[in-house]
């Protein structure tokens, strides 16, 4: 049996190619994904390394970046500096240091010679050089020019003065979280610093200049501490320790402590990577074991006779299940070993594309393939194809030897048809009910829809050989008038192994079922984004960072001065401890607001915030049992008395608003009263004449031309959400790519096979007068049907989930509604059709060329 099994393999090579093919695109597809996510994770960690390659200890002040000056104000925080010059001289006066480093670092950002930000975002950062008795930083050696020396003047980390074309002398324009200012260029430093390898530009001052613009004045965000030879890191922590200053901000670890946490870091990023490829690589494997379940299933039942043959000459039940799936297993380890090549060659393309794709910046290391990889790969392609086998294995078991006197394929029996649509009814039917449960239970139905999706989804599929029959039958007409016989053979053709049809058609289910869902909710999401702009806010400009950061003080007050500009107010989110519970507040000017935004108003009045009191939206009022007039015991940060505690009253309740990122609102001078810094995240602005050039440019100047700073108007903004959503949906097509081309496979295995088991059946007809473009024409239809059927049942899927999971997210996205892109839906249709049509390029063609008397003679 085992001789025999090994025998049908090699002759049935052709046969077995696209099985072989799907299992081995899955199986590439998860040791892609694993050996990038090892080898980029490696790398990343390597390169982080070195930073901590020249300390022993490391001191930082966790607090320092959230203290950082306004644009060079000075303005300090409540507790002021922990790290200062006096800290430094402690730490250099221990016995087991031998060098004693300050630093003041923070973000900077670095224009080019149009003004535009070099680099990425946050990764870019200034620092401060801090030059020995020679006049030279070890830390960054000059390739070019010195040091700087005074306020005015610095250094710039070579790929980013290349990249931008500077040289010594040049003015470069450099700003924090305010205006920009003019600098003269005098080194060109080397580093291996990692965010420097990774795109983003440091620009190096002198200390007090760094203090000054990054920090405030006379601190130092970190002191790097190296030992002496003979000192172990964990003995001069033992030293370093007592000598700090006593605040929880302050901590110190020793340079294996910070890299091993940064291997930890980098290990729990790569991990959310490696979880979302996986997902994906499963899909496709799904996808795969309709393939493979199909094409066992075919080749049992073409081999009935043989099968038979063996039964009536001694061979057991379980001798033909073991020879089946020994099939499986010699496909299942053949294509897994081919899977795991093909994959370290993905991880490796990968690793080299997202090199490419940072201009050759993205930290590199040699390809990394770990034993689980090799063993995760090679064990899920066989367990995948064996399991797959399974069913089809168990029905050739069943062939009784009577068989091997008759011939054809075994239609599958009512009794079993109907046991099988009872259960798919029931599955189908629970699931269905789950989802509408789930929809109408708003944030809290997500994992029941999530749950009766699944369900549903498998229901279906239990159910599409009885929904083959109607729901073919529906373009049966069309086909019959407008291709002849052709076409009604090949709706009959489609419907007559319902089985068969079923497993083919639910591949392409299941990507269609993905892609339209998140079609759907993209569109929603567009629809409703658009609709809140336009309703919600009445502003014509908001001013921003566009790296995230914070807007200084300085830039809001110059806004707000900036000629043409009628009412503008600074957004200040944060947070306060209101009667014992951290609570979003957003702070804004109450004399502005109202022409900045629309706020509906449920109870209380608007006016209530110019009078010290506090809103809160709808939801928050509900959940915490607020009405107007209630008051919060709240704790603010005072300037000065450690914290401050007072009473704050609700003075109005009002329809959650999108554009305001908390759950309250208050009077920015009701914060600033209690000691809240500005954490402004962009300054709303409303212009006396609308939207105008004019305006714009005034608001882009009055930041002093900051690289960073953005003006965006309300198209703006909507392209640019739009835009946000269109990269996500695109990368997830891109992901779900693979089990469409798994679920293209197919259908061209199922095409081929059809065509090899009706080779006499074609024989007969090419005999009676059908000529060879109507054969070809039969094949090709037969695969269109069978497609589209596929594609219908997924966008009839994928819109209902669609629909259940924005009802999910009404609670939360008040007014969302779904919305479908016809036009995008009716695209997915007509590219399923043409996969179909391609798909049966080849079998179609080998219908065509069958020779008549061969065919006939067939057995």
């Amino acid at each position: 049996m085992y001789r025999t099994a090994l025998r049908n393999v090699l002759a049935h090579k052709g046969r077995l190619l696209m099985t072989a093919l799907a299992v081995l695109l899955g199986t590439a597809f998860v040791a892609g994904t694993m050996v990038f996510s090892d080898t980029f994770g490696s790398a990343l960690s390597n390169s982080y390394s070195k930073s901590y390659s020249d300390l022993s200890v490391q001191v930082t002040d966790r607090a320092s970046q959230s203290t950082a000056g306004d644009s060079g104000t000075g303005k300090s925080a409540a507790t002021g500096p922990q790290l200062t010059a006096a800290t430094v001289d402690r730490l250099a006066a221990l016995p087991g240091a031998a060098q004693v480093r300050g630093t003041a670092e923070n973000f900077a950002a670095v224009a080019d010679k149009h003004g535009k930000a070099l680099g990425q975002g946050l990764g870019s950062y200034g620092a401060n050089y801090v030059p020995n008795s020679s006049g030279a930083d070890s830390r960054y050696p000059m390739a070019q020019g010195r040091g700087p020396q005074k306020s005015g003047e610095i250094a710039l980390d070579q790929q980013s003065a290349d990249k931008a074309g500077y040289r010594i002398g040049d003015t470069v324009r450099v700003a924090t979280n305010g205006p920009a200012m003019d600098t003269t260029l005098t080194g060109i430093f080397t580093t291996n610093d990692p965010n420097v390898e990774s795109g983003d530009p440091l620009v190096l001052f002198d200390t007090a200049t760094a203090q000054r613009l990054l920090l405030t004045p006379g601190q130092f965000s970190e002191i790097s501490v190296t030992a002496k030879p003979g000192t172990s890191q964990e003995a001069l922590l033992d030293q370093v320790l007592p000598v700090l200053p006593h605040s929880n901000s302050v901590t110190a670890e020793t340079a294996a402590q910070l890299q091993a946490d940064q291997r930890t870091q980098v290990d729990k990023q790569m991990s959310s990577v490696r979880t979302m490829l996986l997902a994906f690589a499963g899909i496709s494997l799904f996808v795969g074991i309709f393939i493979i379940a199909n094409t066992f299933s075919m080749l049992v039942a073409q081999r009935t006779r043989e099968l038979a043959l063996l039964r009536a000459i001694g061979a057991s039940r379980k001798q033909v299940t073991r020879s089946v799936l020994l099939e499986a297993l010699l496909i299942g380890a053949f294509s897994s070993v081919a899977g795991l090549l093909a994959g370290i060659g993905i991880g490796a393309g990968m690793q080299s594309l997202i090199g490419h794709l940072g201009s050759g910046t993205t930290p590199s290391g040699p390809l990394v393939i770990s034993p689980t990889t090799v063993l995760t790969a090679l064990v899920v392609g066989v367990l995948v194809t064996v399991v797959s086998a399974l069913l089809p294995a168990r029905r050739a078991s069943r062939i009784a030897p009577v068989a091997a006197m008759a011939s054809g394929d075994q239609p599958a029996t009512q009794k079993g048809l109907a046991v099988r649509n009872s259960i798919g009814g029931v599955i189908t039917g629970g699931g269905l009910a789950l989802i509408l449960w789930g929809a109408s239970a708003g944030t809290s139905g997500k994992w029941i829809v999530a749950g009766g999706a699944v369900a549903t989804l498998i229901g279906t599929f239990i159910l599409t050989p009885l929904l083959s029959r109607p729901l073919i039958a529906l373009i049966g007409p069309a086909l019959g008038k407008l291709f002849g016989v052709s076409g009604k053979l090949a709706r009959q053709n489609a419907v007559r192994n319902p089985r068969r049809t079923a497993a083919t058609a639910s591949a392409l289910t299941i990507g269609l079922t993905l892609v339209s869902a998140l079609t759907v909710l993209a569109a929603s999401m567009n629809g409703w984004l658009d609709k809140e702009i336009s309703s919600s806010l009445k502003a014509d400009y908001t001013v921003q960072m566009s790296n995230g950061l914070h807007v200084s003080q300085a830039i809001a007050e110059q806004v707000a001065r900036t000629p043409g500009v009628a009412a503008s107010s600074p957004v200040n989110d944060t947070y306060l401890n209101l009667d014992g519970q951290d609570q979003s507040v957003t702070g804004v000017d109450p004399a502005q607001v109202p022409q900045l935004l629309t706020l509906t108003m449920q109870s209380g009045s608007f006016a209530a915030l110019g009078q010290g009191q506090l809103l809160v939206d709808a939801n928050t009022a509900k959940s915490r049992h607020l009405a107007v007039g209630s008051t919060l015991p709240a704790a603010f940060p005072d300037s000065g008395t450690g914290t401050g505690t007072g009473t704050l009253t609700v003075g109005g309740i009002y329809t959650t608003n999108p554009l305001i990122n908390s759950s309250a609102m208050i009077s920015n001078a009701v914060l600033s009263a209690h000691g809240v810094r500005p954490t402004y995240n962009q300054v709303l602005v409303k212009g006396a004449h609308g939207e105008n050039s004019t305006l714009e440019q005034a608001l882009v100047s009055a930041g002093g031309n900051n690289p960073l700073i953005q003006v965006q108007s309300q198209q703006d903004m909507r392209n640019e959400l739009n835009s946000v959503i269109t990269f996500a949906l695109n990368m997830l097509y891109g992901l779900l790519a693979m089990s469409v081309l798994v679920a293209v496979l197919g259908v061209v295995n199922t095409m081929a096979m059809s065509v090899f088991e009706r080779k006499r059946e074609i024989g007969m007809l090419r005999a009676i007068g059908l000529n060879r473009p109507a054969v070809k024409r039969m094949v090709q239809l037969e695969s269109v049907v069978i497609s589209l059927f596929g594609a219908v049942l997924g966008l009839g899927l994928g819109c209902f989930l669609a629909w259940a999971v924005a009802g999910t997210l009404k609670d939360d996205l008040s007014g969302l509604t779904t919305v479908l892109p016809y036009g995008k839906l009716l695209v997915f249709l007509a590219l399923a059709g043409l996969v179909g049509l391609v798909a049966a390029i080849w079998p179609s063609r080998r219908a065509a060329k069958l020779d008549i008397l061969d065919s006939i003679k067939a057995a």
